[in-house]
């Protein structure tokens, strides 16, 4: 089977509370107003009409400014958010590298929170298992198999977090930004597990605002403005456009 991924059409819109703009004539009445006002529930539309296909092969640089949509459209390619409107089509297992602390617990222990990341990315747990040793490897946390995820520095679990989600290769892989924090050690071998796993992948979607990445990594691009494409075609061409966008 190959790999494929269409989006036609797609939307999405969320819901989100506002307070409504009231005048208070005192430190009282304001303190007042904002415990007993009742929010109000509105929609935001985040996505509108969204429509781009990735076939076997492509590499798909997801550009534009910030708010314009990048990481709200990765999220509905992963499944994590369902579209409004329009449809998905996709062929083959996604693997995203959005947020590299989902599913994890502070109260469990590392090897623990191998296991829940894992289940969240829809690994069976035998292959979980098989894996964990190389994750422990990876992330230099074997002494700290059984250690609770919360008593951890920032940058241990951010290893632990690349290491898990690293881990397994997938036929699509949905990529926010590329990496870029850690200590140096780490980042180099981090950058070259991200390069063997780009290259093994079917179909590659990268959200990012560093266009060489996007010239060297990817040979299609979309340009997002205000949630719509503004542009789908090459990626040289989709740079341009983009750079339009920006004067």
């Amino acid at each position: 089977m190959t790999a494929h991924l269409r989006a036609t059409g797609v939307g999405l819109c969320v819901p989100h509370y506002v307070q409504r703009a009231r005048n208070h004539k005192s430190w009282f009445g304001t303190l007042l107003g904002a415990s007993t006002a009742r929010p109000e529930r509105v929609f935001r539309t985040i996505l509108e009409d969204v429509s781009f296909e990735a076939t076997e092969g492509d590499r798909v640089a997801l550009i534009g400014r910030n708010g314009a949509g990048k990481s709200s459209l990765l999220r509905v390619l992963t499944g994590a958010y369902p579209p409004t409107t329009g449809r998905l089509e996709v062929e083959g297992r996604r693997q995203a590298l959005l947020n590299i602390s989902l599913g994890f617990s502070g109260e469990a222990t590392v090897e623990e929170n191998i296991l829940l990341r894992g289940t969240a990315m829809g690994l069976p747990a035998d292959r979980i298992r098989e894996l964990t040793r190389d994750i422990l490897e990876f992330s230099g946390l074997n002494d700290a198999a059984q250690h609770r995820l919360r008593t951890l520095s920032a940058g241990q679990r951010m290893r632990l977090g690349f290491a898990v989600s690293t881990a397994a290769e997938g036929d699509i892989m949905l990529l926010d930004e590329w990496l870029g924090a850690g200590d140096m050690q780490f980042i180099r071998k981090a950058r070259a597990r991200m390069n063997d796993r780009v290259k093994g992948s079917r179909i590659v979607i990268l959200a990012t605002h560093n266009l060489e990445i996007a010239r060297r990594v990817c040979n299609k691009g979309v340009v997002l403005e205000n949630g719509r494409v503004a542009f789908a075609g090459g990626v040289i061409e989709s740079i341009l456009e983009y750079r339009k966008l920006c004067r």
